[in-house]
């Protein structure tokens, strides 16, 4: 199934052409997690990991390894980054950008939560903190002062770079027997046998870079057709 969208996603940047650029890594790893400035998504094909960073793949490579080793399993942040989205794409009612790329994300498997922006952390803004303002840069160009809204307002692309973070739950796919019931009502234990992922948000990386290239795709195909 995730094949599937990854090879959709391949045709989607086809159609975005070289202008837009969508990148995205693990930033964060159970407890562990990346710094902002230590985040570079040229580094997430580099690793096993698909880590934004190469300096902390030896310690999340053994701390994933006892995590398989203990029979268990571990979530994950996935950080997405897209540039060269021109201002414009979406809509301010039905078809919103953030809406469908949100929707598109977390139809990935495991996926439990995405934000888009300064996300849940805007809840502890103030308006005056939160508010992307606006001024004419030198070149007759506006320049924003923050993006807290991640490269989209009102629903439509502002021009930013759009940024957003997806959770990967942990996989129920463990050796660690856990309590349930059978389909006659009784109590029992279930235990999974066999070679499973200890982290599913891994192999999620190329997913989530795909599906955001089939809403940008559609999106740039929706404003051509509305604007000529």
């Amino acid at each position: 199934e995730t094949a599937s969208r990854v090879a959709a996603g391949a045709v989607a940047r086809r159609i975005l052409g070289d202008s837009v650029t969508i990148r995205a890594g693990v930033v964060q790893l159970g407890p562990h997690r990346l710094a902002p400035d230590q985040v570079d998504f040229s580094a997430t094909y580099e690793n096993p990991l698909f880590a934004a960073s190469m300096t902390v793949v030896p310690a999340w490579e053994a701390y994933l390894d006892g995590v398989r080793k203990a029979g268990s399993s571990i979530g994950a942040v996935v950080a997405l980054e897209i540039t060269g989205a021109p201002v414009g794409w979406g809509s301010p009612l039905y078809g919103k950008l953030d809406a469908e790329l949100a929707a598109a994300l977390m139809s990935i498997n495991a996926v439990k939560g995405v934000e888009i922006g300064a996300g849940f952390a805007s809840a502890e803004l103030t308006g005056e903190d939160n508010a992307d303002e606006m001024r004419m840069g030198p070149d007759g160009e506006i320049v924003y002062g923050s993006n807290h809204a991640g490269g989209i307002l009102g629903g439509i692309s502002t021009g930013q770079t759009i940024t957003a973070r997806l959770a990967f739950k942990p996989t129920s796919s463990i050796l660690t027997p856990r309590q349930t019931v059978t389909r006659d009502g009784t109590d029992t234990d279930l235990r999974t046998k066999g070679r499973h992922d200890p982290c599913v948000a891994l192999r999620g990386v190329p997913v989530v870079e795909a599906m955001a290239a089939c809403v940008l795709a559609d999106a740039m195909l929706r404003h051509r057709a509305q604007t000529g």
